[in-house]
């Protein structure tokens, strides 16, 4: 996970947090035409009435105590006088900034990606209908990293900013309540089920009047999900399999609960850090990591290594375990755009079934034998 967000353009977030009463909750999902739309993301619900939305998201960063709730409404409806207090947003959306590459294929896939008009670093983007984009000057660079141009915000004047926080400090938090931009707090990166971290595909289609397409799209995504699962419902876990690499002097290994270890256990694969409690990642040192995966059968890498001698350059310790050996070393991240930006921290968290089929292909290559890798590639 480490490596996953830091090439992620991180900017400063408008941070408001408001609470929403247990029992206007209730009576929102009682009434005749409310309707969750949510099933398997933990972050984020959408209950869907006539002319409007509700949406919350909660758990938008690690040991966040609070939840954003907004509103979205069609133009000329009257919400319910207990939802005033809520941030209300216009929709469908005419323009947006986001600020997260995961972010780029949901617009492609619901075909609004026209409706971009920013975002930060524009660099990381790799999907080649939105560099067009870029390149047309119809997309302007905001800033980088955690440097937002307010300025330039305020000249684009975008109907939404869809970003994302890590944490509750925010120094630009009065810069952008002065300037007066709405802002949307999102959390599909804290998501740990590669089915909830796809379905926030459904916020973008209630932002853009396209609910019944992110559904049709999403239960299509599911499908695949299921269908490859049931390629391995019946195989023994045989690949022992080691995951990561050094980064500066520690081997950031993914822990049980993880969004990538969740793939492996579904791809049915015996991964060594599965019984580690938790989400996110673990620093062990080279010494700890070698003596519990000398024998692994599988090494999936972290990073951008493209070839085993760039591997073992990037340390010569590597040539220790069987997998350096047998060349039986995989890496996800080596697929790149045309201006650097990584395809797999991009598409991925949209397309948790292409990501599954990647590990299955490695893990049991008796199966899906006509399907090539979309992330994955072999170190040779």
């Amino acid at each position: 996970m480490k490596y996953f967000f830091h090439k992620l353009p991180v900017v400063f977030v408008l941070l408001i947090l408001i609470g929403c009463k247990k029992n206007e909750a209730q009576e929102v999902v009682k009434s005749a035409t409310a309707k969750e739309s949510i099933e398997f993301a933990s972050g984020l619900s959408i209950i869907k009435n006539e002319g409007y939305s509700i949406v919350n998201v909660s758990n938008p960063w690690p040991n966040a105590k609070g939840r954003f709730t907004y509103i979205l409404k069609e133009k000329d409806v009257q919400i319910p006088d207990s939802l005033n207090k809520y941030i209300s947003i216009k929709v469908p959306l005419e323009s947006v900034v986001v600020t997260s590459t995961t972010n780029i294929p949901f617009l492609e896939m619901l075909e609004v990606e026209n409706k971009l008009v920013g975002f930060p670093h524009t660099d990381y983007i790799s999907s080649e209908k939105t560099r067009a984009l870029i390149d047309k000057g119809s997309v302007k660079n905001v800033g980088q990293n955690e440097k937002l141009n307010i300025e330039q915000l305020i000249e684009l004047s975008p109907d939404l900013i869809v970003t994302f926080g890590v944490d509750n400090n925010n120094p630009m938090l009065d810069n952008l309540k002065k300037s007066g931009l709405n802002v949307l707090i999102q959390g599909d990166w804290m998501e740990q089920s590669p089915l909830g971290k796809a379905e926030w595909i459904k916020l973008y289609g209630a932002l853009f009047g396209k609910e019944e397409k992110a559904k049709e799209l999403f239960d299509k995504i599911v499908e695949s999900y299921n269908q490859a699962k049931k390629l391995v419902a019946d195989k023994p876990a045989t690949s022992k399999v080691l995951y990561g690499s050094m980064y500066e002097d520690v081997w950031y290994v993914a822990k049980g609960n993880s969004w990538v270890a969740q793939f492996m256990k579904d791809a049915k694969a015996n991964y060594l850090w599965a019984d580690l409690e938790g989400t996110g990642s673990e620093g062990l040192s080279f010494e700890k990591v070698l003596d519990k995966a000398k024998d692994a059968n599988v090494w999936i890498a972290s990073g951008s290594f493209k070839s085993l001698d760039e591997l073992q350059k990037a340390n010569p310790h590597y040539s220790e375990f069987d997998a350096f050996k047998n060349k039986t070393i995989y890496n996800f991240e080596g697929k790149v755009g045309a201006t650097g930006g990584t395809v797999y921290y991009e598409l991925a968290p949209s397309r948790p079934d292409l990501v599954l089929k990647d590990y299955i292909k490695i893990f049991h290559p008796d199966l899906l034998t006509s399907y090539e890798f979309t992330f994955a590639s072999k170190l040779n």
